[in-house]
């Protein structure tokens, strides 16, 4: 039973597969892709001393026999405490079901929609339409409904974001930024503020980039880049240029995080034209050789073929490249139109 136990444990905390790196705060495994993944799900409630549950709704998968469940895992105990239903899933594979927590039982209809399996990366619409369903869920009274939405939000492709109506009001989105017990959650709370905000929120997150900048704090930097760009539009290309692809003192995670806000800009079409976004690509190849590869993925998925000579110039030139950006470079050049010719001899 302890090898059975261990197993669905290790399943249930596996680290996510998919999610917006703007926005994640952690990439752990929600409770929300586990009612997403697993075949059957029911809410039930303890009978007598415990040791079997009556089903009140089934939320996925085949009724159990008698309306009834045992061998329950109940991971978190005080769960049971509330007086209210227990999310119960199983896989077929299992012998035992495990508890996702206690939620009310007029939540059933929302429930069964976040059964639904997940939408494909690619599905904008698919997304959109699933956090549609949750985003009024956040910051919820009921904990475990708050919970699924915020990991399906934050696992939402920032392209779905920008497209989902209506987002929470920026009142409602400033007051949880505000509250030092969400801090796991403010990138997606920052992100979307990006959306929801105003002039004001502009200017405030102005401010706390200009105290990033010269602390080189890099603590949701990308969220915040990207929350600017939205706000501002193309006129803070040029301050990023400047301070964060140009400024040959910023660390790794400082230049990680913001072309992660300019590649999600650019994958979504937002407020910045891709083509300004390539430009700004072309200035990081040029101030930061020796990682120039950085961009080549992106670079190829936006069938951009542009950078392929100063690829093939900077591959035989002699400046040593760190190992990711080499091989994205190859990887790049081999797409390019003349693929391995152009790949050849680097």
């Amino acid at each position: 039973m302890r090898r059975w136990i261990t197993g669905i444990a290790l399943a249930l905390m596996s680290v996510t597969a998919q999610a917006c790196p703007l926005c994640m705060g952690g990439a752990v495994r929600s409770p929300a892709q586990d009612l997403a993944d697993l075949s059957r799900a029911v809410l039930a409630t303890p009978v007598g001393n415990g040791t079997s549950y009556r089903v009140i709704a089934v939320i996925k998968g085949m009724r159990p026999e008698g309306d009834r469940v045992t061998n329950v895992l109940i991971r978190e105990p005080a769960s049971l405490k509330s007086g209210k239903p227990l999310l119960l899933v199983r896989d077929e594979a299992w012998p035992m079901w495990t508890s996702l927590g206690a939620v009310g039982g007029v939540h059933v209809d929302v429930l069964r929609a976040v059964a639904a399996k997940r939408p494909v990366v690619s599905d904008l619409d698919g997304w959109r339409a699933r956090i549609e369903s949750l985003m009024p869920y956040l910051q919820n009274s009921e904990p475990l409904l708050a919970e699924m939405a915020y990991s399906e939000s934050a696992a939402a492709p920032y392209a779905a974001l920008r497209l989902a109506k209506p987002v929470p009001k920026a009142s409602a989105i400033r007051q949880w930024l505000s509250d030092p017990r969400l801090a796991q959650r403010q990138p997606l709370y920052i992100v979307l503020l990006g959306i929801a905000g105003d002039a004001t929120d502009a200017a405030r997150l102005e401010h706390r980039l200009s105290d990033a900048a010269g602390a080189h704090d890099a603590t949701n930097l990308g969220a915040m880049l990207a929350a600017d760009l939205e706000l501002r539009g193309p006129s803070r290309m040029s301050w990023i240029e400047t301070t964060y692809l140009r400024d040959r003192h910023r660390s790794q995670a400082e230049i990680d995080a913001a072309l992660l806000a300019l590649c999600e800009q650019g994958n979504a079409h937002g407020r910045i034209p891709r083509q300004r976004i390539i430009d700004a690509y072309r200035v990081f190849m040029q101030e930061h050789r020796e990682i120039a590869g950085l961009v080549a993925e992106d670079l190829a998925a936006w069938q951009y073929w542009g950078a392929v000579p100063d690829y093939v110039a900077l591959m035989k030139s002699g400046v040593r490249q760190q190992y990711a950006s080499r091989a994205a470079i190859v990887a790049y050049l081999r797409q390019s139109p003349g693929g391995a010719t152009n790949a050849d001899n680097p």
